[in-house]
């Protein structure tokens, strides 16, 4: 009997300190996920500011005939261009980003947190058009909320705290087990905190 209670006592403990861990790691990302939560319920009441910058410009004739030069042009923009454009418009692409050729004008759509952006270049006049909306900051964390055009190493990020957030609850939940005799209301506050969500979605959400 006193051996099983030592045991009870040493793994009491390492839910604690998992529970606390946890915890920890997933303080700041449970208030943006909080946070992000009301405003993207309250979506349609939060005004949206849209600022939009458009590029009309030419392409060099020199960098468009060594772009050009394939049968077959290359999807990604060369060095030289995307240098000419950040110098130049301060339009920033990454080595990377590649777009594609339709009925010969290059398309690339740049999707971004928060925005959108996009740019066309006729591969015979070397006509150049750029558009980049930015709808502020709240819908910026609205989109890493949802994970919306955040890039792989952001996606990763959201796993791995939903494993934290599983592990807090479960934690949370042994911990609750472990003081209910002392607590006549755990488990009624538990029950209820189940209850109500179902209830909702029984009676409000068809």
């Amino acid at each position: 009997m006193l051996g099983a209670r030592r045991r009870w006592h040493v793994n009491l403990g390492t839910v604690r300190q998992w529970h606390w861990i946890s915890s920890a790691l997933c303080l700041v990302g449970m208030l943006l996920f909080a946070v992000t939560g009301i405003t993207l319920n309250h979506a349609a009441d939060i005004p949206a500011r849209h600022q939009v910058t458009v590029v009309e410009a030419t392409v060099p004739v020199d960098m468009l005939e060594t772009w050009l030069t394939d049968d077959e042009p290359p999807a990604v923009l060369p060095v030289d261009l995307r240098d000419w454009l950040r110098r130049e418009h301060g339009v920033i692409l990454g080595p990377r980003v590649s777009g594609e050729w339709q009925h010969g004008e290059f398309y690339l759509s740049l999707p971004r947190p928060g925005g959108d952006a996009w740019l066309s270049i006729d591969g015979d006049s070397g006509e150049l058009l750029y558009e980049r909306t930015e709808r502020g900051w709240i819908a910026w964390l609205n989109d890493l909320h949802k994970g919306r055009n955040t890039g792989t190493a952001w996606s990763w990020f959201i796993d791995v705290f939903a494993v934290a957030c599983v592990v807090f609850c479960v934690s949370g939940l042994l911990l609750l087990q472990r003081h209910a005799r002392s607590r006549p209301s755990t488990w009624p506050l538990t029950t209820l905190g189940l209850v109500i969500p179902l209830l909702l979605i029984l009676i409000f959400i068809h």
